[in-house]
């Protein structure tokens, strides 16, 4: 209030704002030494997030009846939590990775080998030594229809291992978890042909 009519005085008599007193001479006012703290503090206010939801999803298809649909929404730098299902599945355990790639130009074959930016051999989503796109089995009921929720720390959808961009696989067979003792257990897992694969996109929260 106190700006306010300081401010109406100067409009008032703009050449000489003047403030009256008990002294002889009026005492000058000078604006430029106002501030505005409030004002200040509470645009600095306005800039804080609270929370940051994001959201991607994975259309997977193949060259068989196989199918489905992943989701995956991670809430600021916490654990990426992963939705899925597949329907057209042969009944029991099939291995579920990300793999490196999102090309799909020559099928699911294109999109390379599971995602692993630590260079570490394959494992069980547990595992300390494990592949990042090491999501392990998921499995299909007598239906075919596989659904699974996996929450796993090392798929973010944001930062320099995002995995936004790349694909996610179903295979033909159970994932070993690199225990199986075959000579693709450390590297796929043995987890046979690639059924079906989508990339994964960002969507709308």
């Amino acid at each position: 209030m106190a700006t306010q009519t300081i401010l109406a005085a100067a409009t008032a008599t703009p050449s000489k704002p003047l403030l009256s007193s008990s002294f002889s001479n009026p005492i000058p006012l000078s604006f430029s030494s106002i501030s505005y703290p409030t004002s200040k503090r509470s645009s600095s206010r306005s800039l804080t997030v609270v929370s940051a939801l994001k959201k991607a999803v994975a259309v997977l298809k193949g060259t068989t009846t196989v199918e489905g649909v992943v989701t995956l929404t991670q809430e600021d730098d916490g654990p990426t939590t992963v939705n899925v299902k597949i329907s057209g599945l042969t009944p029991g355990l099939h291995g579920f990775h990300l793999h490196e790639f999102g090309d799909t130009t020559n099928g699911c074959i294109s999109t390379g080998p599971h995602f692993n930016p630590n260079g570490l051999t394959h494992g069980a989503p547990c595992d300390e030594v494990r592949h990042a796109g090491d999501l392990g089995n998921i499995t299909a009921n007598a239906d075919g229809v596989a659904e699974a929720t996996i929450v796993d720390s090392q798929i973010p959808l944001s930062g320099p291992n995002a995995v936004v961009g790349r694909a996610l696989v179903v295979h033909e067979l159970e994932d070993d978890l690199g225990k199986g003792g075959h000579e693709l257990s450390l590297s796929t897992g043995n987890a046979g042909g690639r059924l079906a694969c989508g990339v994964v996109g960002l969507t709308p929260v």
